[in-house]
C-alpha cells in the first residue's frame, strides 16, 4: 500500500480553456427560447417584477441535453417539479419570517438537499446550482401568503414551456443524443487504439474509452428494450468500439473516427460488418437490460460528506455575509454551493474559477448597466444575451461562463426596480469572496475519511467480477448470455473503480490509498475483458496459437 500523498491545490491549468462541447449551442439556444417568451410577455404587460418566477421555470430548459428523448421527458418533468417545489418552499418561508438567520439556514439545508439529489440521480449540468440560486433568491423576496399560488403558477407554466423547448429537437432528430454518445465512444476507442495499447498515455486513454463506451450503452439502454433499426445500428458500432478496447493493436483507429464523423447530423448510420452473427452480436444490450440497478440508498451513502459540506458551508457563508452587513446573503450562499465537487482538490479549482469569473463579470455588469437603465426592453435583451453567452461558454471553462452568469444575475435584480449599480457591484464582490473562502474552509473541515473504504469496496467488486468471468472462460462451452453478462458487469465495475479512485485521490486527511492495487486490478480486469471479447468471437484470436493473447486464470 502506498503512503498517503500530500494534498495538492493546483493553480496551473485551472483557468485553461478547453474545447467547446459538441452541442454547446443547444443549451444556449434552449435557454433563450425558454426565457424569451415569458419575459417579453411580462415586458409587454408592464410586470417585469414577476420575471424571477417565470425564469425559475424557464431555466429548467438547461437540463437533460445529453439524455435520449424518451429519458429526457421524465427527467425534465422531475426537474420542473423540483424547481417549482423548491420555489414554493422558499416563498412559504419568506412569507412566514423575515429573520435573515432563519432564511439563510433554510437556504443552506435546501442547497444540501438539491446537491445530494442532483448528484444521486446524475441529472447532469448545470446540476444543483440553478435550483439553489432560484430558491435562495426567493427566500429574500418580499412575500405574502396570498401571492404564493400565483407566483408558483407562473413558474409551473414557464416550466411546462421549458419542457416543450427541451423536447422539441426530438421531432427533427429523434436519435440525436444516442448518435452523439456513440460517436464519442468511437472517438475515445480510436484514441486508445492509436496507442496500440502500449504507447505513452495508454492507461488514461483506456480508462477514458471504457467510460465513454459505458456511457454510450447507458444512453441506448435508457430508451428501453424496444428495438428499432437506428438503435440496432448504433449497438453494432458500439460493439466495434468494445473490440478496440479489448484489442487495440488489431483495430484501425481511422475507421472508428470515420464512423464517428458519419454519425453527425441526420445522415444514414454507417453499415458495418458484424464481428459475429447479428443475434449474438447484440446479445449484450438485452443482457444489460436485465442487470440489477444500484439502489438509490447506495448512491446516496457516498454523498453524505458532500451534503454536510454543502449545508455547513452555505450556512456559514450566509451568516458571514450577514455579519459584514451585506444586503444579499444569498449570493454568498450560492457561491459556496457552487464550489462543491466530488473532492477537495476539484472544489479548490472550482473556487478559483468562480472567483475569477465573478470578478470579471461584475466589471462587465458595470459596463452594460447604463445601457440596461435606458429602457426595460434593453434590460430584457441584455439578460437574454448573457443567458446565451453563459451556456455557450461554460463548457470551455467554468470561469468563462461565470463572466456571463454574473452580470445576468445582477440584471435580474433590476427587474423589480432600478438599483444603484455601484452598490450591487461592491456587494457581489464581497459575497463572492466570502462565499468562496468560507465555502472552501467548510470543505476542508468536513473530511471524507470513508473515501478509502469505498476504494476497497470497488476493488472487491472488480475482483469478484473478474474471477466470475475467468471461471466462465475456463469452461469448454460457456453459456453466451452468462458470459456477456459477466463481461458487462466487469466493465461497469472497472469504470466505477476508476471514478472512485479519482475521487479519493483528491481528498485529504485519510489513510494511505491502495494505488498500486488499483492499477493492478485495472490491468488484470482489462486483460480479462479482452479475453472474453476474443472468446465471444468479437475480436480475432492469436494467429499462432488459436487462443486469446491473454493468460486468464480463474
Amino acid at each position: 500500500m502506498s503512503s498517503a500523498p500530500p494534498l495538492r491545490l493546483p493553480l496551473a491549468g485551472v483557468l485553461r480553456l478547453g474545447r467547446p462541447s459538441d452541442i454547446w449551442f443547444k443549451p444556449a439556444l434552449s435557454a433563450v427560447a425558454a426565457v424569451a417568451p415569458p419575459n417579453l410577455t411580462l415586458l409587454a404587460l408592464g410586470r417585469l417584477d414577476l420575471a424571477m418566477y417565470t425564469m425559475a421555470g424557464a431555466l429548467c430548459a438547461l437540463y437533460g441535453h445529453n439524455r435520449p428523448y424518451a429519458a429526457r421527458a421524465g427527467a425534465l418533468a422531475w426537474v420542473v417539479l423540483g424547481m417549482v417545489g423548491g420555489l414554493a418552499v422558499a416563498l412559504v418561508a419568506a412569507s412566514l419570517t423575515t429573520d435573515a438567520v432563519v432564511l439563510v439556514t433554510v437556504g443552506a439545508l435546501m442547497a444540501a438537499v438539491q446537491k445530494t439529489v442532483c448528484d444521486a440521480t446524475r441529472i447532469g449540468p448545470p446540476g444543483h446550482v440553478v435550483l439553489t440560486f432560484i430558491s435562495s433568491a426567493s427566500l429574500f423576496a418580499p412575500q405574502s401568503p396570498g401571492q404564493i399560488p400565483g407566483h408558483v403558477g407562473l413558474a409551473l407554466a414557464a416550466g411546462a414551456w421549458a419542457w416543450l423547448v427541451g423536447m422539441a429537437p426530438g421531432l427533427l432528430r429523434p436519435h440525436g443524443p444516442e448518435r452523439r454518445a456513440t460517436a464519442q465512444a468511437l472517438n475515445a476507442a480510436a484514441a486508445y487504439a492509436a496507442t496500440r495499447g502500449t504507447a505513452e498515455g495508454h492507461a488514461g486513454a483506456r480508462a477514458a474509452s471504457a467510460v465513454a463506451i459505458h456511457a454510450a450503452w447507458q444512453s441506448l439502454l435508457v430508451t428501453g428494450a424496444r428495438a428499432d433499426h437506428t438503435r440496432r445500428a448504433l449497438e453494432r458500432l458500439l460493439v466495434h468500439a468494445e473490440v478496440a478496447l479489448a484489442a487495440p493493436a488489431d483495430t484501425d483507429p481511422e475507421r472508428l473516427r470515420a464512423w464517428a464523423r458519419d454519425l453527425r447530423g441526420t445522415g444514414c448510420i454507417p453499415r458495418v460488418g458484424s464481428t459475429r452473427e447479428a443475434a449474438d452480436e447484440l446479445l449484450g444490450a438485452d443482457t444489460e437490460l436485465a442487470l440489477p440497478r444500484l439502489p438509490l440508498r447506495h448512491r446516496l451513502a457516498p454523498l453524505a460528506p458532500l451534503a454536510v459540506r454543502t449545508a455547513l458551508g452555505c450556512a456559514l457563508a450566509g451568516y458571514a455575509s450577514l455579519a459584514l452587513g451585506v444586503g444579499r446573503p444569498y449570493w454568498a450562499l450560492v457561491t459556496a454551493a457552487s464550489l462543491y465537487q466530488i473532492n477537495v482538490t476539484l472544489t479548490w479549482s472550482r473556487g478559483i474559477q468562480r472567483v475569477v469569473g465573478n470578478l470579471v463579470g461584475v466589471l462587465v455588469f458595470a459596463a452594460v448597466a447604463p445601457l440596461a437603465h435606458l429602457h426595460p426592453a434593453a434590460l430584457v435583451l441584455l439578460c437574454l444575451a448573457f443567458n446565451f453567452g453563459a451556456e455557450a461558454l461554460i463548457g470551455r471553462n467554468y470561469w468563462l461562463g461565470s463572466v456571463c452568469v454574473t452580470p445576468m444575475a445582477l440584471l435580474v435584480t433590476e427587474f423589480a426596480r432600478s438599483q444603484d449599480s455601484g452598490r450591487l457591484v461592491s456587494e457581489r464582490v464581497a459575497d463572492t469572496l466570502v462565499g468562496a473562502l468560507v465555502g472552501f474552509a467548510a470543505a476542508v473541515a468536513v473530511t471524507n475519511r470513508r473515501a478509502g473504504d469505498r476504494i476497497e469496496h470497488a476493488l472487491t467488486t472488480v475482483e469478484r467480477a473478474r474471477e466470475h468471468a475467468a471461471r466462465l472462460l475456463a469452461e469448454p462451452r460457456p453459456e453466451p448470455r452468462a458470459l456477456e453478462a459477466a463481461r458487462r458487469t466487469l466493465a461497469a465495475a472497472l469504470v466505477d473503480l476508476r471514478a472512485t479512485a479519482d475521487a479519493a485521490l483528491g481528498e485529504w486527511w485519510q489513510r494511505a490509498l491502495p494505488e498500486e492495487r488499483v492499477v493492478l486490478a485495472e490491468q488484470s480486469g482489462h486483460r480479462t475483458l479482452a479475453a472474453t471479447v476474443r472468446r465471444q468471437g468479437l475480436a480475432p484470436l492469436d494467429q499462432d496459437t488459436g487462443r486469446t493473447t491473454e493468460d486468464v486464470r480463474p
